[in-house]
């Protein structure tokens, strides 16, 4: 039953998957660019993946589904199109800061826009999906570090290609993206605690009751594979970056991608599915 009530809500995993990427490489490319000596190409090509991957969850984004009658979670459509109007703007923008970013120019108007439209998509969505104002916060911190962590994982590891072809690079920009990654996927850490003793989400129970029960396996995977795991492997990846073992490093990034985006697919298939925030 929880693998059938998961496979009947793809759709929102889809597009919790491909926002969350575009949002997050897109604001690891602006922090980058803020920040660091990142090369023109990384940035450019990075931002480029973020067009590419808005354009994907745009499509996907009208193919949702409606909702199910027995939903753990009550959809608001209302939202929808506010929803559908910031994602379009954002990959505009983006689009924009390619364009910007391939002339060698810093655009950060252009950039704070994006991160602006960016954030209304995520709000939008939460107001959308969260069966009212009261769950709408939490939600709307669950999607946005689902983002930065699925999508700034992807840059990362991008990021470690341009050392392979490019060793005289400087490792300050890969070791910040890698510390900001290991502080996004601790935070994941401290909210699975917080949601897990709390019961919060709309289908949540009392405290820990998610940790047994029809749903307990894919809460355990949550914890141990998309988070915990995750955790290990990102020190691991800031050490080896600050030696300039760039190809332990991008190795390690590589694991970290599949182990994220599986994290995050977990998380949306339990709030979509079952009403759960881990």
């Amino acid at each position: 039953m929880p693998a059938e009530r998961i496979a009947e809500n793809l759709a929102f995993i889809n597009w919790t998957v491909l926002t969350g990427l575009a949002i997050g490489s897109f604001v690891a490319v602006v922090v980058a660019r803020m920040r660091t000596e990142a090369t023109r190409g990384f940035l450019t090509f990075t931002a480029a993946c973020a067009v590419a991957l808005t354009v994907l969850a745009f499509l996907s984004d009208q193919a949702l589904p409606l909702p199910h009658p027995d939903s753990a979670i009550r959809i608001d459509p209302t939202f929808d199109t506010p929803r559908r109007v910031a994602l379009a703007a954002f990959g505009l923008l983006a689009a924009a800061y390619v364009v910007a970013l391939s002339r060698r120019r810093r655009a950060a108007p252009i950039a704070l826009a994006g991160l602006c439209a960016a954030a209304a998509t995520l709000v939008f969505g939460a107001l959308a999906w969260a069966g009212g104002t009261l769950f709408a916060v939490p939600l709307l911190l669950q999607l946005a570090v689902l983002a930065i962590a699925t999508g700034g994982v992807f840059a990362a590891m991008i990021m470690g290609h341009w050392y392979l072809v490019t060793p005289k690079l400087p490792e300050a920009p890969l070791i910040l993206i890698s510390r900001g990654l290991l502080a996004v996927v601790a935070l994941q850490v401290v909210l699975f605690a917080v949601w897990v003793s709390t019961g919060a989400g709309p289908g949540g129970g009392g405290p820990f009751t998610v940790l047994v029960g029809p749903w307990a396996l894919f809460v355990w995977l949550r914890l141990i594979v998309g988070l915990l795991f995750p955790l290990v492997v990102s020190w691991a990846a800031v050490q080896t970056a600050r030696t300039r073992s760039m190809e332990s490093a991008t190795g390690l990034l590589y694991i970290n991608v599949g182990t994220i985006a599986a994290g995050t697919i977990l998380a949306a298939g339990l709030y979509f599915g079952a009403g759960l925030l881990v």
